[in-house]
């Protein structure tokens, strides 16, 4: 606590310092050229950062069940962790699908973003 104390005034400018260097295509204004908006450009890339972080998720989720294998294989199986982690996997799975449901668009599926489990 004494740390964030001396140095919050340096921790602030330097979260500052990052937002501004982070800015990047957010702040620019639309020139009627490329024909986007920043809210189709912020729509873009949570999109591509979405798929990017679900493509990790399911790559980790593989080793998690791998470890559950072999704790499978030795007896000494984790039921809670299984099941939390099927159930969290089906649900990023089934994530585009909850969104297309809840706000009644298929934007989604036309913007790249589609579901695991397939449209239904």
């Amino acid at each position: 606590m004494q740390f964030l104390k001396k140095n919050f005034w340096t921790l602030a400018t330097m979260a500052f310092v990052l937002v501004l260097a982070s800015v990047g295509d957010a702040a620019a204004v639309n020139s009627g050229t490329s024909g986007s908006t920043i809210m189709q450009t912020a729509q873009q890339k949570a999109t591509s950062v979405f798929s990017s972080v679900k493509t990790i998720i399911f790559i980790v989720g593989g080793f998690g069940l791998v470890g559950l294998a072999w704790a499978a294989i030795f007896g000494k199986v984790n039921w809670k962790w299984f099941a939390s982690l099927a159930v969290g996997l089906a649900i990023l799975a089934a994530a585009s699908s909850v969104v297309e449901y809840a706000t009644g668009s298929t934007e989604a599926t036309t913007a790249g973003l589609t579901t695991t489990f397939g449209n239904i």
